[in-house]
């Protein structure tokens, strides 16, 4: 059995409750289309309006409220995966439970390991929460955390985005595949955690790709393929411009020289491709495929999207 991580991007998950629940539907007949097909899936996702909605959530009662305190980010992050696989492995269920299809969905509250030596904590560049004025903003940097002005629009809180190295409870996901069930994952990237003295955990106020995370997860449980699932069928060069060109299949070398020619935006495109060169050269006949969430059925059955291979 072909064994897959569907990393589901954001168009998938709305960006509000009511949207999310509106949002997981759709998705669940897509991933159900696959576990149809006797492919074995983890599905991931990322968190972006969900955990800055939290965060502002709390960072406003904070400020109303002297007696409360700002939550730190992996608690955020944390918070985010319960509600959002919540609705995930609700939906999912109910979608295989229709198509006569008994197989158990279950969320794990998942952590991801990155390094205190990470680069990325020498310069936090992730704006999370809301705006502050200047005089706030000093408040908040004498409360311990990193602040940087905002394009003129004010101050924001901004965080670190390391890279992952392991994921803590990938041993817990394996076990739930090869029982026959369907792991939901890594949630917005998993908690970023940091190895302290004596193998414990401590939570790091950072946040961590969900594609890298993905990547990792993927390589740890040894997967055919990882698919990533974005906004658009394929991935192009020229972006928008009359030239563009859409890939359907390219090499490592050939990605590779793409983004050195800087096809892909940072924002955008390049940490997707960045994240499935991670995996596809992680171990032999690995493959990565981009493509839209409806398309994800065809891009598996070769028709369609941009595969990555070596």
């Amino acid at each position: 059995m072909k064994r897959v991580i569907l990393a589901l991007g954001g168009n998938a998950l709305g960006d509000n409750l009511h949207e999310q629940m509106i949002a997981v539907r759709s998705a669940a007949k897509a991933i159900s289309d696959l576990i149809e097909d006797d492919l074995e899936v983890v599905v991931t996702h990322g968190n972006g309006p969900q955990v800055g909605m939290i965060n502002l959530a709390m960072e406003t009662a904070a400020r109303v409220d002297d007696s409360l305190f700002f939550i730190p980010m992996s608690v955020c992050v944390a918070l985010s995966q319960g509600y959002i696989g919540y609705d995930i492995q609700n939906a999912l269920r109910e979608e295989l439970m229709t198509r006569g299809i008994n197989k158990p969905v279950a969320t794990i509250i998942t952590q991801t390991l990155v390094s205190a030596n990470d680069p990325a904590f020498n310069d936090p560049s992730k704006p999370i929460g809301t705006f502050y004025s200047e005089e706030e903003a000093s408040e908040m940097t004498n409360r311990g955390y990193e602040m940087k002005e905002d394009a003129g629009r004010g101050w924001r809180r901004v965080v670190a985005s390391p890279r992952p190295i392991g994921i803590i409870e990938s041993d817990t996901i394996r076990a739930l595949l090869e029982a026959g069930q369907v792991p939901v994952a890594v949630g917005g990237g998993g908690i970023p955690v940091k190895e302290i003295e004596g193998g414990r955990l401590k939570g790091t106020s950072a946040v961590v790709d969900k594609d890298f995370a993905s990547a990792k997860l993927a390589e740890i449980l040894d997967a055919d393929m990882l698919v990533i699932l974005t906004a658009v069928e394929k991935v192009a060069l020229n972006f928008g411009k009359p030239d563009q060109e859409f890939l359907s299949e390219i090499s490592v070398e050939e990605a590779e020289r793409y983004i050195a020619e800087g096809h892909f935006a940072p924002g955008s495109m390049l940490p997707k491709v960045q994240a499935a060169l991670s995996f596809v050269k992680s171990g032999k006949g690995r493959k990565a495929l981009i493509t839209m969430l409806e398309k994800a059925r065809d891009g598996l059955a070769g028709k369609t999207g941009t595969v990555i291979s070596s």
